[in-house]
């Protein structure tokens, strides 16, 4: 085979691959916005949203667990790529609320919180959990060094905020993510103020028992 044969070759391969990328970008968009919507959604609703068919989705995706493991993953790892460019921030208390911004405007966390417990997350899961808590301490560590950061406030104080955002939902889109940043500017606030936090913080573990719940329903 010639170079210029073998570049043609390396060059269609390429263009192979970045349509299937462009594929699964499109069925797991269109997964989200189905099992955001009703985790317990037969994956056949997937498909259709996706405009593929049943059996092309099969090719990539297994089973409906994969496919919420994948989704879930994916969501893990843009909380972990938002963390990482809010660390960017010189500004140590800035850094913090613009990692707060940036994982309330991708809303992955409606995502893990909404798909917890209806698959069993693979090996794949535990670097990407544990660099999570490695950037949020990281996080947390320089906005108590600004010395703006309430006294008591945890990590899991983050996930408490985050969940309260999350917990936002309407059918317009739009809407929701204007009172999401509504509630955030609420919560920053008062991860800012003086004064005791009523009860102890959330425990370590204390929320895991819902990806403990079995498979996808």
């Amino acid at each position: 085979m010639s170079e210029t044969a073998a570049t043609a070759v390396r060059k269609g391969l390429s263009g192979r691959k970045a349509e299937a990328a462009r594929n699964d970008g499109i069925i797991l968009a269109a997964a989200r916005e189905v099992f955001l919507a009703d985790p317990s959604a037969p994956i056949a609703a997937v498909a259709e949203r996706a405009g593929v068919g049943i059996s092309a989705l099969y090719r990539r995706y297994s089973s409906k667990e994969v496919l919420l493991g994948t989704l879930c993953l994916d969501g893990l790892r843009r909380y972990n790529a938002e963390a990482e460019a809010a660390l960017d921030n010189p500004d140590d208390w800035q850094a913090l609320v613009e990692f707060l911004d940036r994982v309330v405007a991708a809303d992955v966390h409606s995502l893990t919180v909404r798909l917890a417990g209806t698959f069993t997350p693979g090996p794949e899961f535990m670097p990407e959990v544990q660099h999570s808590a490695e950037l949020n301490e990281q996080i947390l560590a320089r906005a108590r060094r600004s010395g703006r950061l309430r006294a008591g406030v945890t990590v899991a104080d983050l996930g408490l905020v985050l969940e309260a955002c999350a917990s936002v939902a309407l059918p317009d889109a739009a809407r929701a993510a204007e009172l999401r940043r509504r509630v955030l500017t609420l919560l920053v606030d008062g991860l800012a103020t003086a004064g005791e936090l009523p009860g102890p913080a959330p425990e370590p573990g204390e929320f895991a028992h819902r990806w403990r719940s079995g498979g996808p329903a």
